[in-house]
C-alpha cells in the first residue's frame, strides 16, 4: 500500500483574512517599507516556557514558538501539506518515509538534516507529554540520509502526517539541553532574541529563512494578564493585535475607530472533567447527575452570546470526527434521583479547579454551575489557581473536577479522543476497552469515511458515560489596529505573523 502525500486530517481549516493578503514567492525578501517595523501581540495567555517539547499542547507556547521553529507538515484545508517535508509515502502499513526540503538552514547558518528530525521527535517522545499518545506506536526513527526520515510503527498509523504538524523541529544535538530552549534556534521566519518570563518574548526577522521573508523587522509577544489592560493598550496604539476578547468586553473593540474586529469558527471548547480515580466520580450516575443539574443552554447564552454555541460532541463541530448529540436535559429532579441511586441521597461535597485567566468568562461559568449544583445538594468549593500551580496539580491529578479550555490542534478528532480518553492516557481515571478498540481502528485507517463513522461511535460513548461536561464550543475573535495588514486567524487560533505588516 502506498499513500503518497496522503493527508489524514480534519475539516477544512477556515482562515479569516484581515487587511490585504500578503503574497510573494519563496525566498523573497522583505520590502524596504517594512524595515524597522515592530509588530506587538498581546495574547490571552503568555507562554510559560519556549520548550515546546515540554509543553507541546500549550496554546501560548505553540503560538510563540511556531514563529521561529517549523514542523514537517502543516494543515491546510483539512489536509497535511508540505513544510520542512516536501512529500511522504507509506510503503507498508507500519512504515512512513518523509523526504525533507533541500537548502534549509537554521537561523545560525547550520544545515537542517534528518538528524534534527530524529533528535527532536525522540526527545519529544522521551518526555511522554501531551502528544505522546499520538506517537506511542512509533517504535523507531531512522535518519536514512540527510534528506530522508523513516518512521517505524508497531501498528498502522494513518494519522502520522497530521500529527507531525504539531511536532516542532529544533537542532537535534541540542534539544535535550534546557539552555537551548531559553533562546531556541529554528528554521523559521523569525529568530528568538529574548525570552523574559512573565514579561515579553522578542523575535527578529530571520534573513536566512528558506521561504518568504518576514514582513516586519521585529515581533514582540507581550505579557498583559488583565484583559482590560490589553484592550486599553490596543486603543492607545501600544499593542497591534489581540485575540480572545471576552464576550462582555467586545463592545470596547468592536465598532471602535482605528480598530478592526473579527469573529470566526474555532477548534476551541470548554470541558469539565471528573477525577474518576476517586469517589464519588467513579460512579457514572453521579457524573450524569452533575450534568442534569445545570442549565447549560441558559449559561452559554448568558455568558457567551454569539461567541459560543452549546456543545453537541466532545470535540467542536469544526473538527473532523465530531457528531451531533443531544445535550443533557436540565432536570434537577432527575439529578437528585441519580444521586440517591448512586448512594448519595444527601448530596456530595467536592471541589472544582480552573486556571486564573484560563479562558473567556471561565470564573463566571464556574460560579453559575456551582450555584446550580448547590440546589440539588452538591456543594462545590471553587479553586482558582495561578496557571503554573494549576498545570502542576492538573498533571498530578490533584483535583476533583477540572475546568479548562482545550483545542483540537490538528482539526482531527484523533488529536483529542485518542490522546485524552484511552485507558493508556490515564488523564482522569476513565477506561473503556470498547472505546479503545474503536479509537485504535480509527487511527490506523486511511479511509476517511470509515474514520468519521468510528469517531461518531466514540463521541457517543464518551457522551453517554458522562466522562466530562462539554458545555460550549467557542468561536475565535480578535482585534487589530487598522494599520495591520495580512493577518490570518486560522481555525486553530494560532496565527502565523510572518506575512503581517504594520504601517
Amino acid at each position: 500500500m502506498i499513500a503518497r502525500s496522503r493527508a489524514i486530517g480534519g475539516l477544512a481549516a477556515v482562515a479569516l483574512v484581515m487587511g490585504l493578503a500578503a503574497c510573494g514567492g519563496s525566498g523573497g525578501s522583505a520590502s524596504s517599507d517594512t524595515e524597522g517595523q515592530v509588530l506587538r501581540y498581546a495574547p490571552q495567555l503568555f507562554p510559560v516556557s519556549l520548550d515546546v517539547q515540554q509543553y507541546p499542547a500549550e496554546e501560548a507556547v505553540q503560538t510563540t514558538v511556531q514563529q521561529g521553529l517549523e514542523t514537517l507538515t502543516v494543515m491546510k484545508d483539512g489536509q497535511a501539506a508540505p513544510k520542512l517535508a516536501t512529500s511522504w509515502e507509506s510503503p507498508d502499513e507500519k512504515t512512513w518515509v518523509f523526504h525533507l526540503r533541500d537548502g534549509v538552514t537554521f537561523s545560525d547558518g547550520s544545515a537542517f538534516t534528518a538528524k534534527d528530525v530524529k533528535g527532536s521527535v525522540e526527545r519529544l517522545k522521551s518526555l511522554k507529554g501531551a502528544l505522546d499518545p499520538l506517537l506511542a506506536s512509533v517504535t523507531g526513527i531512522d535518519a536514512t540520509d540527510d534528506h530522508t526520515v523513516t518512521f517505524h510503527t508497531s501498528a498502522p498509523l494513518g494519522t502520522l502526517p497530521s500529527t507531525l504538524s504539531l511536532v516542532f523541529i529544533g537542532q537535534g544535538d541540542k534539544v535535550t539541553s534546557d539552555a537551548y530552549w531559553q533562546k531556541p534556534i529554528g528554521t523559521g521566519p523569525f529568530k528568538f532574541d529574548l525570552f523574559s518570563p512573565d514579561d515579553k518574548v522578542v523575535l527578529s526577522r530571520n534573513d536566512k529563512y528558506w521561504g518568504t521573508k518576514a514582513k516586519v523587522a521585529k515581533l514582540e509577544v507581550l505579557n498583559m494578564p488583565e484583559v482590560s489592560a490589553r484592550i486599553t493598550a490596543l486603543n492607545n496604539d501600544e499593542v497591534d493585535v489581540l485575540a480572545s476578547i471576552p464576550p462582555d468586553q467586545v463592545a470596547e473593540v468592536s465598532g471602535v475607530d482605528g480598530i478592526k474586529y473579527g469573529v470566526g469558527p474555532s477548534f476551541n471548547y470548554y470541558f469539565i472533567w471528573f477525577n474518576q480515580n476517586n469517589k464519588p466520580f467513579d460512579n457514572v450516575k453521579v457524573r450524569q447527575a452533575m450534568l442534569h443539574a445545570i442549565d447549560i443552554k441558559s449559561v452559554v447564552g448568558d455568558l457567551f452570546g454569539d461567541l459560543g454555541t452549546v456543545a453537541q460532541s466532545p470535540v467542536t463541530q469544526a473538527v473532523f470526527g465530531s457528531t451531533q448529540l443531544e445535550p443533557y436535559s436540565y432536570d434537577p429532579a432527575l439529578a437528585k434521583q441519580l444521586l440517591t441511586e448512586a448512594g448519595y441521597p444527601n448530596g456530595i461535597d467536592t471541589t472544582i479547579q480552573w486556571p486564573l485567566a484560563g479562558g473567556p468568562n471561565i470564573k463566571a461559568m464556574a460560579q453559575a454551575f456551582i450555584s446550580s449544583w448547590e440546589k440539588v445538594g452538591i456543594k462545590v468549593q471553587p479553586q482558582e489557581k495561578e496557571r503554573a500551580t494549576w498545570l502542576k496539580d492538573f498533571g498530578a491529578l490533584n483535583w476533583d473536577m477540572n475546568l479548562q479550555t482545550n483545542t483540537t490542534g490538528t482539526g482531527d478528532a484523533d488529536f483529542t479522543l485518542n490522546r485524552l480518553y484511552t485507558c493508556a492516557a490515564k488523564r482522569m481515571g476513565y477506561c473503556n476497552k470498547d472505546l479503545d478498540s474503536i479509537l485504535a481502528k480509527a487511527r490506523g485507517s486511511l479511509d476517511q469515511n470509515e474514520r468519521k463513522t468510528l469517531y461518531a461511535q466514540a463521541d457517543k460513548i464518551i457522551w453517554d458515560d458522562a466522562v466530562g461536561i462539554f458545555p460550549v464550543d467557542l468561536k475565535n475573535n480578535y482585534a487589530v489596529r487598522d494599520n495591520v495588514k495580512g493577518l490570518e486567524m486560522p481555525v486553530n487560533g494560532r496565527p502565523d505573523f510572518s506575512q503581517v505588516s504594520v504601517g
